[in-house]
């Protein structure tokens, strides 16, 4: 699955939510950096169930290194739909990829 979402990226096949498009101005994500981290990215978790639609959430990082986050839909689409993005914090992440269990949880 991540093939088809990588190549529906890297050709321009995607489309931001609103809230993706909010938090990417927000957090200065550029759409360069999204393609940039879709290079090497991996799924990180998985949400068939998504209330919105089935979605995964993916881990790249940019050319200068930048880790980010972003929940995409399936590939089943014409167009990847971003969820949103973002830049995981460490103490949040186990190396960007594991959740940390937060207390209280």
């Amino acid at each position: 699955m991540i093939e088809q979402i990588r190549k529906k990226i890297q050709s321009g096949q995607f489309e931001f939510t609103r809230h993706a498009v909010d938090q990417s101005i927000l957090r200065r994500i550029s759409v360069q950096e999204l393609q940039e981290a879709i290079v090497n990215a991996e799924i990180i978790e998985d949400y068939p169930e998504d209330k919105y639609g089935p979605s995964c959430l993916i881990l790249g990082f940019t050319i200068k290194g930048r880790p980010l986050h972003f929940q995409c839909s399936y590939p089943t689409r014409p167009l990847v739909k971003i969820v949103t993005l973002y830049e995981p914090t460490p103490n949040e992440w186990i190396e960007f990829k594991g959740r940390r269990i937060q207390h209280g949880q």
